[in-house]
């Protein structure tokens, strides 16, 4: 059998890592990727790193409940594309993705499917598939996408160290294919003179008219209140629940860092998002849609450097984000 690679793609971590890059948030909603062109440069990457041709690439995601949307379909018809999806739960986190990388690892380990796998991710939950995978005689190469000053972005020091190597893509490779999203304002419409008001009219006799009282407990009837239609997360506003083992030197977290994370998210989605989506967002107050609930989880864990941030600071970031939304 000839010889081969294959190449396992985290999609939540290159595209959050590519966003960073490109926005300084690694909200997803601030760029526009071309997949083909970036699917590709990662092929060309893994084929002439290992000098195999590639037998596969695995696209790994999440989807509401487990069906593509229109873009992840177009990603499985691309050549040698082969899409595996998880699903988002009640809480907007991601189910399956890492337990679905793991077992193919192992599984394709196993049989022999490739020589040398190539896994684009950061995720400490995989360094245990990693090493099974290994005991079946494959070399597991560990890509990670540059930040903008040359380091490997978000990658675990246990996945660095399960693995055979470390390598860095390119991050030109990366930029050419990812373009950040700015949409334009429209300009504000000019005023219009007002009309002076008119005269009063005399006041003439006046009759009044009791209201007829409703069935008993009926309240009168009001507006229907509006209803968000992003998807939420846990983040209510609430207090924080203290659970067993947290770190409490977590919550020693410089205000400004929270400070500075928030108002980056907040800018790349503000830049990005339409009329509809900011009175979306207002409406689903005081929930955080899950997308931007991940970028302000993420990028604070890059920024202060702790892989499983405490639930006060969890709360912290969440809180403030409606704090700089007033403000700004």
């Amino acid at each position: 059998m000839r010889s081969t690679c294959s190449l396992y793609i985290d999609a939540g971590y290159l595209l959050a890592a590519s966003a960073t890059r490109a926005t300084g948030t690694s909200l997803r909603a601030g760029i526009n990727v071309n997949y083909a062109q970036l699917i590709e440069a990662l092929i060309s990457h893994a084929e002439d790193h290992s000098g195999l041709p590639l037998l596969r690439v695995h696209w790994y995601d999440s989807a509401r409940n487990g069906v593509p949307d229109f873009q992840q379909e177009r990603i499985g018809e691309l050549p040698k594309v082969k899409l595996r999806l998880g699903r988002f739960g009640m809480d907007g986190q991601q189910k399956g993705v890492d337990l679905r990388i793991g077992l193919d690892l192992v599984a394709h380990a196993r049989n022999a499917a490739s020589d040398v796998f190539f896994l684009l991710s950061g995720d400490d939950d995989l360094t245990e598939a990693v090493e099974e995978a290994q005991l079946h005689g494959v070399q597991v190469v560990l890509l990670a996408v540059p930040t903008t000053d040359g380091r490997p972005h978000g990658v675990s020091r246990h996945l660095i160290r399960a693995a055979d190597l470390l390598d860095q893509i390119d991050g030109k490779r990366i930029d050419d294919a990812v373009i950040k999203v700015e949409v334009p304002r429209l300009p504000e419409a000019p005023e219009v003179p007002v009309a002076p008001p008119a005269p009063t009219p005399k006041p003439g006799p006046t009759t009044t008219t009791t209201p007829r009282p409703g069935p008993p407990g009926r309240r009168p009837d009001l507006a229907a209140a509006p209803t968000a239609t992003l998807a939420y997360t846990g983040s209510t506003g609430r207090a924080p629940q203290i659970l067993p083992g947290y770190d409490p030197h977590d919550d020693e977290v410089d205000e400004k860092v929270i400070a500075e994370v928030v108002g980056r998210v907040l800018t790349s989605f503000r830049k990005s998002a339409s009329p509809e989506d900011l009175a979306d967002l207002q409406r689903a107050r005081p929930s955080i849609p899950r997308d931007i609930d991940k970028a302000l989880l993420v990028d604070a864990s890059d920024v202060i450097g702790i892989y499983d941030l405490s639930e006060p600071v969890r709360y912290r970031l969440r809180s403030r984000f409606w704090e700089i939304w007033d403000e700004s």
